[in-house]
């Protein structure tokens, strides 16, 4: 992997791990939501990270695209698929997706390799 997916994964490991280890009873039930959310149910894993990474970059989080584009590579999204799902991003999110957009597409180039 690239030092730049590396770098995002230890920060967020560790900051995570900072976060959970204060204790705090409402972000532990939020990180456990998001966990359960994604997991296999009605819909599969891949179809669920494709709408995180479609809400993501509607959203505009660059820290949220970049997990999400890990998740899809993880649960076997194609490059095909990939822009199909920035297509809706950018339709349901207008012009304004298209920076990250631009960044999502370089992050994915550094998954592939």
């Amino acid at each position: 992997m690239s030092e730049a997916i590396n770098e995002f994964n230890a920060y967020r490991e560790k900051m995570n791990e900072k976060i959970l280890g204060a204790d705090n009873i409402v972000l532990k039930r939020l990180f456990n939501l998001d966990t359960n959310t994604y997991q296999e149910g009605a819909l599969p894993v891949k179809t669920k990270e494709m709408l995180g990474l479609v809400a993501s970059m509607v959203l505009r989080c660059d820290d949220c695209i970049k997990y999400h584009l890990g998740k899809c590579k993880e649960s076997g999204v194609s490059t095909a698929e990939l822009f199909e799902v920035f297509a809706v991003a950018n339709i349901v999110g207008g012009t304004i997706v298209i920076p990250h957009t631009r960044r999502a597409v370089e992050y994915w180039e550094e998954l592939q390799k």
